[in-house]
């Protein structure tokens, strides 16, 4: 079943668009969101040690979220329910898409999942009233490490012109004043 996995690079080095096995019957469907081989066949070779999911409500922005090195870690991120704007920022210093963004659709029907490699900063927006997000991560939550950027400071045109933040993602610093601490 890996076979059925297409992966499609997104103009950030790293990020990628995985269109994911789907098998339907009358009964349902069944989704593969991850098969070792096919992974390792597109050039992604994490191993991932840590799971969550969140639930969010129409208009919920959560981001621009990621963990400083030492506890760097890559994410594989797909929607079980609902539909969110899931976005991508490089934050890795020197290279050439330093600053850059992208932005995909994915939801319950489309199936897709999206891999965040280290040294991008992740978030989404809830477009539903109900989105349900898992996270695939390759290293422990870290807390010390753990960081952000301000959603609105970057040039992403959100869905949501007044999201419901955390506190948290609120007091993040703008992209302007934001010290990476990835090397390219």
């Amino acid at each position: 079943m890996g076979e059925k996995l297409k992966f499609t690079e997104c103009g950030i080095p790293g990020v990628v668009f995985i269109e994911n096995r789907i098998l339907e019957d009358r009964r349902g469907a069944f989704v593969k969101i991850f098969h070792q081989e096919a992974f390792h066949g597109a050039g992604i070779e994490d191993q991932f040690q840590e799971s969550y999911y969140s639930i969010s409500r129409k208009g919920v922005i959560r981001g621009m979220h990621f963990q400083a090195p030492p506890a760097d870690h890559a994410k594989l991120v797909y929607v079980i329910s609902g539909a969110i704007v899931d976005v991508v920022l490089d934050i890795r210093r020197g290279t050439p898409t330093y600053g850059r963004f992208v932005a995909f659709d994915i939801n319950e029907d489309n199936r897709c999942a999206v891999y965040v490699p280290r040294g991008c900063a992740h978030g989404f927006c809830a477009l539903s009233d109900h989105a349900v997000v898992t996270y695939l991560q390759t290293t422990m939550h870290a807390p010390e490490h753990d960081s952000g950027i301000h959603f609105d400071s970057f040039g992403m045109d959100w869905p949501e012109k007044d999201p419901t933040l955390s506190d948290r993602d609120s007091q993040f610093p703008m992209f302007k004043d934001f010290i990476s601490p990835f090397a390219d």
